[in-house]
Order: C-alpha cells, then structure tokens, then sequence
C-alpha cells in the first residue's frame, strides 16, 4: 500500500535554504572582514604618506641662519603623492603650514557578494617633530 503523503522533496527544499543562507553568512564575514582590511590599508597608507611628506625639510632656508626648520611645501606634497602612487592607492595632499593632511583611496573588490567594487578612504595628518623649548 502507497503512502498519500508522500514526503519526497521535503528535505532538498530545506537543504538548498539552509545552503543558500549559509553562503550568504560565509560572504558576510569574508567580504566584510576584507572591507575593513581595506579601510585599515588606507589608514596605514594616509598615516605612513604624511609622516613621509614632514620628512621633507627646507634645509636651504635653515643654513641661511633661520632658527626654526620649516616645511618643504611642494617637496612635502610630491614625496607625499609618490607614495600613494607607489604603494596603488589613490588620493590627494594637502600642506598647510606645517600641517601634512594625506587623503588615502584604496578599491576593494567584493568576492563572495555580489556588490562589485567599491573605495574605503582615510585621512591623517602629520607634523614635524620640533624639539620643545627648555
């Protein structure tokens, strides 16, 4: 005799939801675990860029008698792009002063989820170290 309710089918339903949503929690944690590599990336980079860019010393004006060391503007800004350049990051140099301010882009390029590409971004800033007044 033939059971009427027949379950057939019932448990591969349930195993592709089950698979389905686990795949999505596995791209959650992969791609939002790469994300925030990413936007640690551009904050090393921004960081590490403006420190290279106060590196960068008006030395011709210093040996003409100045009594302080200040910053190589445009010295500051090029060596400072040089390194986003270098490392492939994207991203603008602004000096103010003495002020480094280093804006870093770095792509991120989704895996598992479908969202395509998309950019963290950070800023930091940087000045020279002056030695304090005794």
């Amino acid at each position: 005799m033939r059971d009427v309710r027949s379950d057939d089918g019932q448990a591969t339903a349930f195993v592709v939801v089950l698979t389905t949503a686990f795949v999505f929690c596995l791209g959650l944690v992969f791609d939002g675990g790469g994300l925030l590599r990413s936007h640690t990336q551009a904050l090393t980079l921004s960081q590490e860029a403006a420190r290279l860019g106060t590196q960068q010393l008006d030395w011709a004006a210093y040996r003409e008698g100045g009594d302080t060391v200040r910053l190589d503007p445009a010295a500051a800004a090029s060596a400072a792009q040089g390194f986003l350049s270098a490392s492939g990051a994207t991203g603008s140099v602004s000096v103010d002063g003495d002020t480094v301010t280093v804006t870093a882009q770095v792509p991120y390029t989704f895996t598992l989820l479908p969202l395509g590409t998309t950019t963290t971004e950070s800023t930091a800033s940087a000045r020279p170290y002056t030695q304090p007044s005794p």
